[in-house]
């Protein structure tokens, strides 16, 4: 479908460029011929002889050709104007399509990426690289449950300090509710926003179908970053989904080499 828009408006441009070639040409001649016909005017003026008039049927003629060139010189302006104008839709349509275009991209590699490794601490680095670059994030905190303690515990910060993140009990304020609930929070206004800890500005919940394994608590946006835009929210989607599904793999396959090495050191000493 998207491919489909992009041949329509590659198509429909260039129909346009073309009719507002021929116009442009159409008009330059109209243009010619009015100069031609002013010219000849003058020249049957000069002809004749002092005191002399010229005829007024030819006067006449000359006259409404004149004025019959004029309107559709105006005729042809008009047609002009529209096609520019239409032009400038197909521009603007085209250059959208190229965002989304580009935005699916980046939805793509950041999906790609978050399922290229199984080690949690490289996890955890993809996932900080698209909310950086993605996402335009500056301060913000990965954070997951405890499910023994019902406790939610900052795992990988940015642009603060890990020990300054304190642990959130399960239903207990903005951040345990959106781990409690499964619901997104956003601030009601971004520019009179306040850093506070327990009350990020975005908090957006990790989980895997309804089950919610932690929460991304963003703090800060970057200076260039005014507000989100429709592909924000779609990162976002990736992120509560793709994210959870990969820390928690990688968090499972970290346990199973851990327990297997253990294993393994046991059955080394009772070999020896």
């Amino acid at each position: 479908m998207q491919k489909d828009d992009e041949r329509l408006v590659h198509s429909r441009g260039e129909e346009f460029l073309q009719v507002f070639k021929k116009g442009a040409e159409f008009t330059q001649e109209l243009l010619r011929e009015n100069e031609r016909l002013r010219f000849r005017l003058l020249e049957l003026e000069k002809s004749q002889g002092p005191g002399e008039a010229m005829p007024e049927a030819e006067l006449k003629k000359l006259s409404e050709r004149i004025a019959d060139l004029e309107q559709e010189k105006q005729e042809i302006l008009d047609r002009i104007r529209h096609v520019e104008e239409e032009n400038q839709d197909f521009a603007a349509r085209y250059l959208e399509i190229e965002d989304e275009n580009n935005n699916l991209a980046n939805l793509y590699i950041a999906s790609y990426q978050l399922h290229s490794t199984l080690d949690f601490k490289e996890v955890l680095q993809i996932i900080t690289e698209i909310i950086i670059n993605l996402i335009g994030a500056e301060e913000f905190a990965i954070m997951l449950l405890d499910e023994k303690s019902d406790e939610l515990q900052a795992v990988s910060t940015e642009g603060i300090e890990r020990s300054e993140i304190p642990s959130f009990r399960l239903g207990k304020g903005t951040i345990g509710t959106v781990a409690e609930s499964g619901e997104s929070h956003f601030a009601s206004d971004f520019e009179s926003y306040e850093r506070d800890f327990s009350a990020p500005m975005v908090c957006i919940p990790l989980k895997i179908k309804e089950h919610v394994i932690g929460v991304l608590a963003i703090y800060k946006l970057l200076m260039q970053k005014k507000e989100f835009a429709a592909v924000d929210y779609e990162l976002f989607t990736l992120l509560a989904g793709h994210a959870a599904t990969a820390i928690f793999s990688s968090r499972l396959y970290s346990d199973s080499e851990r327990k297997l090495s253990t294993i393994q050191g046991f059955i080394d000493l009772l070999t020896k």
